[in-house]
């Protein structure tokens, strides 16, 4: 049995009590993925795909095959679905079990075919889904299914008391499947495991965001882990995470409920999330802490993101949400942790990155992005402007960055013939002709916008590209076509004007001393639209961003 504080036990028993039924739209919708799976599970088995399905690559994972026996337990034990007690369920289950154990290295472990072999961390991830169909398949009584997955079941726990992982998210991922896998057989070398992993400390910052702070994939894989890892090995004070990540998540949504991704350290960067992968750990504490903030996100997402099988396997979901209040849509918020602010203004919304990314302002209206403001001088090569150095400004934020480039005198003595003996000896070598750039970006709030100014000065007459990166197809007047690269335009003079579903922006002024908009050194042209300003140091221009 789990153990609960006695303040935890009681708000726990209040959500618990008098659970309601399962919205019939999840469980269609889950019915309408099993249907999917069956289509694409191989069922010949002469072939070394039999029981998983392949990827777009052609490959069949274990994660795969566990997914199959995780959704086929979830309708064999929901009484609404199709499925429900269907003996294909059971049939098709243990055939993604034979995948599962010819998958597993004689050490219990897993492959992920793309990156990472005999990898612990890759087997906690699909251990969710093991784990899940047997909790699954016992509450149905399937027991020829859970007989099927209890030989993965059985090794794998032994490589999770031992194995490591890479990333950080990994050392929760484990802990979760552990506190699963203690859940189904009350093991407590499962909980000594996890107290090992959880002496480090989680992972978060004053901010509210893990190390990763990778809004769109692993934010939620780790506030899911530390919830079940809470609820499933009586950890309750690993809520407190979690709780401290949703608030601040709260304040990375733009306008219409997608994720701030520019602050990610992983593959999610300036990519499209939404909270859909939220759905579990908000709708569980927007129901333990009565947190309407929390239950109208959820409300936003449900149609699309609840899952039949947590509804099965914590019927204390089945609740009804509390009142919803409402989401913040007006603030200019600095997170100093993340070194990034935030502002936003209804419908409409900024970020400032003083992270050293080199797209230091990212805007939206409704579904009008510009997914990046940046700068770079033809300066030896090295130009990009990144920040290095940043202070608060009446009403903003000054960035700013120093580039020095010089030449190199002889040594006066022998180097060698190769090149990286050469590469060894610039350290020692004197260094003349040094050039030196000074960049300065000021992003400030205006009563109608947001106002870019971008200084560049020391070497003279270096030629500087300002880029304005534009997501899609968006509508874009004032602007004529650059020759350097598809879809790059060049702003004159005056304001281009961007729009998209009846939203955008106004930028401008324009500036074109000249058109070498994809100056050496510069990170190369995103796909989509990009805008430019060109100019020679000294440098001193300021665009403004209007909402239209």
């Amino acid at each position: 049995m789990m153990k609960f504080t006695r303040r935890e036990l009681a708000a726990l028993l209040a959500v618990q009590g008098s659970t309601g039924e399962i919205p019939r739209a999840v469980i269609e919708r889950h019915d309408r993925q099993v249907e999917e799976l069956l289509a694409r599970q191989q069922m010949d088995p002469r072939l070394p795909g039999f029981g998983s399905y392949a990827d777009e690559y052609g490959l069949f994972h274990a994660g795969s095959a566990a997914w199959v026996a995780h959704a086929c337990m979830a309708a064999f034990a929901c009484p609404g679905s199709r499925f429900h007690r269907d003996p294909l369920m059971i049939g098709r289950t243990r055939a993604a079990a034979e995948f599962l154990r010819k998958s597993q290295h004689e050490d219990g472990t897993i492959d992920l075919l793309t990156t990472n072999f005999h990898s612990p961390p890759d087997l906690g991830f699909v251990m969710h889904h093991v784990a899940a169909a047997v909790e699954l398949a016992r509450l149905g009584g399937a027991r020829e299914a859970e007989a099927a997955l209890e030989p993965f079941l059985r090794r794998a726990k032994g490589a999770l008391l031992e194995g490591g992982v890479h990333t950080p998210n990994h050392r929760w991922v484990v802990c979760e499947a552990l506190a699963m896998l203690h859940h189904l057989g009350q093991d407590e070398r499962c909980l000594r495991r996890i107290r090992e992993w959880l002496a480090e400390g989680v992972d978060i910052d004053e901010d509210g965001q893990f190390s990763e702070r990778s809004t769109g994939v692993y934010n939620p894989v780790t506030d899911k882990a530390l919830l079940v890892t809470a609820l499933r090995a009586s950890m309750p004070e690993l809520l407190d995470p979690v709780r401290r990540n949703l608030d601040s998540m709260l304040f990375l949504l733009h306008p219409g409920g997608e994720v701030v991704t520019e602050i990610s350290t992983r593959q999610d960067q300036f990519t499209r999330a939404t909270m859909d992968r939220y759905w579990f750990p908000l709708r569980y504490l927007a129901l333990h802490d009565g947190n309407g903030r929390w239950a109208a996100l959820v409300r936003s997402i449900e149609d699309r993101a609840a899952s039949l099988s947590e509804y099965l396997r914590y019927p204390e979901l089945r609740r009804p949400l509390p009142a919803p209040e409402p989401l913040p849509e007006h603030y200019h918020r600095l997170m100093k942790s993340l070194r990034i602010a935030r502002i936003r203004r209804g419908a409409w919304d900024a970020t400032v990155l003083m992270n050293g990314n080199s797209r230091f302002l990212t805007l939206r209206h409704g579904a009008c992005a510009v997914e990046g403001v940046r700068f770079a001088a033809a300066f030896f090569g090295k130009g990009q402007f990144r920040c290095e150095r940043w202070q608060p400004v009446p009403g903003g934020y000054r960035l700013a960055q120093q580039l020095e480039g010089w030449y190199c005198q002889p040594l006066g003595g022998p180097v060698g013939a190769g090149m990286e003996d050469y590469r060894a000896s610039l350290p020692r070598r004197r260094r003349t002709e040094i050039q030196r750039l000074d960049y300065e970006a000021v992003v400030t709030e205006t009563a109608k916008g947001v106002a870019v100014r971008i200084r560049a000065q020391g070497t003279a007459n270096v030629p500087l590209a300002v880029e304005v990166i534009l997501r899609g197809e968006a509508e874009l007047r004032g602007v004529e076509p650059a020759a350097a690269a598809e879809k790059s335009f060049l702003l004159r003079n005056g304001f281009a004007e961007v729009r998209q579903e009846g939203r955008g922006w106004r930028f401008g002024p324009g500036l074109a001393l000249h058109s070498y908009t994809q100056v050496r050194g510069a990170e190369l042209k995103p796909p989509g639209q990009s805008v430019y300003l060109c100019g020679f140091t000294p440098f001193d221009h300021t665009l403004e961003f209007t909402p239209i």
